[in-house]
């Protein structure tokens, strides 16, 4: 079984194409082209080079030794949240912008719901000089109020979506239709691992450098590239799709994928898709959604504003089917108080998103020479608010 993207753009029964057709000449000019030009050596160098100078990668391993005494194994984890931006969502937006500019778009468009997509697709369109508007859900506007303002210092425009939630279902909804309207000059950057095909696999090839790392970082630290556990959190899933990209067809390397399940799995506010989805279609792809017996989208909801997504990206829909990963979900509690933890034992304020990559840690029976590997998407920053309202600390 293989767990890439095949040449039609499905993971296994999952992925695929559902577009308008005043989409189809976009989509299928990015099918056709973006593996073509990802590939040339005046792109790599130039992707490389500022992945290096701008943001600074490479992301340090970072041994957690209080974390790792706490849990009885030892845990690594991938410091994504010291990137520029402070989350994984650059390494996305810097190969995309610079896709753009070689199909000859002159606008963006995003959609967010962190925020950090959303600072990230602003900054490169800064950094290169274009025009640049993103979609955000109103609710998400309010308690990422820090990321709206570094947007718009940054010169974007950001646009509220009201509808449904107003969260990053509907902010998704509303890019979809402006790209619609204006599909000739545009480039939609979508966020993570979801949309239509090539975007799935698109963004898992941008972020797989989260894995190529830490393959090299691994080998320094421990003798051996394969670590026994990986954990990444899940909404569409961009920072779990990079750190499980190179370890997909290695068998011994186990994936943990953590989502939101909000107040419970057993109530009705929730994002847990795994748990509480079937198969359908949302934003251009076949993929596991929560949704009503007649098809109606359902509501998520996460403390978190970056997991309140309700599917998962198809290669993730794929891996949960097929077994390849294991899937829990993390309550709002349970995240929360692993953030605070993280910050007591390790002093890094973690991103809430992450925090629940961090609660997955309480779900698994390590033995005390396993290796884990916890993918650490982003940082606190943007949630101080989030953090202050709750407390307990």
């Amino acid at each position: 079984m293989t767990y890439n993207v095949d040449e039609k753009g499905y993971y296994g029964s999952f992925g695929g194409a559902y577009i308008p057709e005043m989409l189809y000449p976009n989509v299928e000019e990015l099918r056709q082209q973006y593996l073509k030009i990802i590939e040339e050596d005046s792109f790599q160098e130039e992707f490389n080079e500022l992945l290096s100078d701008y943001v600074g990668r490479p992301t340090p391993l970072y041994f957690a030794k209080r974390l790792s005494e706490k849990y009885g194994a030892k845990i690594f984890l991938k410091r994504e949240d010291l990137n520029h931006t402070g989350a994984h969502k650059v390494n996305n937006t810097i190969g995309q912008i610079l896709l753009a500019k070689r199909l000859g778009k002159q606008k963006i468009i995003a959609e967010t719901g962190a925020g950090q997509h959303g600072v990230a697709t602003a900054t490169v369109c800064a950094l290169m000089g274009m025009e640049c508007i993103v979609y955000m859900g109103a609710l998400d506007m309010e308690r990422q109020q820090p990321n709206v303002e570094r947007m718009r210092i940054l010169g974007t425009k950001v646009v509220p979506a009201h509808s449904g939630n107003k969260t990053l279902k509907d902010a998704t909804n509303e890019a979809m239709r402006h790209w619609i309207n204006h599909p000739v000059d545009t480039h939609y950057i979508i966020g993570s691992v979801v949309g239509p095909h090539p975007y799935p696999d698109m963004v898992a090839r941008f972020q797989s450098v989260i894995s190529e790392e830490m393959k090299a970082q691994l080998l320094e630290k421990t003798g051996g590239e394969d670590p026994d556990y990986i954990i990444a959190c899940v909404g569409g899933g961009s920072n779990a799709a990079g750190a499980f990209y190179h370890y997909l067809d290695k068998k011994d390397v186990k994936l943990i994928a953590v989502e939101a399940a909000g107040k419970g799995v057993d109530t009705d506010e929730s994002a847990a898709t795994t748990a509480l989805g079937n198969p359908g279609v949302l934003h251009g792809s076949k993929t596991l959604l929560m949704q009503t017996e007649d098809g109606q989208v359902i509501e998520p909801y996460s403390i978190s504003a970056g997991l309140d997504y309700p599917g998962i990206g198809p290669v993730h829909a794929h891996l949960f089917e097929s077994g390849r990963a294991h899937f829990y979900s993390a309550t709002d509690s349970e995240a929360m108080e692993a953030g605070l933890l993280l910050s007591k034992l390790e002093g890094i304020i973690p991103a809430i998103e992450s925090a629940h990559a961090l609660a997955g840690l309480e779900f698994i029976e390590f033995k005390s020479d396993d290796v884990v590997v916890l993918n650490l998407s982003g940082r606190g920053d943007k949630d101080l608010g989030t953090y202050i309202k709750w407390g307990g600390y």
